[in-house]
């Protein structure tokens, strides 16, 4: 894990952290989305199915951004 790290601090992405930053904006999109999912619609809907919908869109938003920021960390 801390070859990750300092080949991260240096600004050498390989493909291991690549992939390691696409699985951690993954789980902190699900997180994110499922605690906001309960703040908008956990009133409403109830908060078991405002946190399923917001897990399961929380991602659509992280995963694009971190893959295009990665890219374009690559190619500087």
């Amino acid at each position: 894990m801390s070859e990750i790290f300092l080949s991260l601090s240096a600004e050498n992405i390989t493909l291991i952290s690549f992939v390691w930053g696409t699985l951690i904006a993954l789980v902190v999109g699900i997180v994110g989305g499922a605690i906001g999912g309960v703040i908008v619609g956990g009133k409403h809907i109830g908060n078991e199915l405002a946190t399923m919908m917001g897990s399961f869109y929380g991602p659509m938003a992280t995963i694009p951004g971190t893959l295009i920021g990665l890219i374009i960390l690559k190619l500087i």
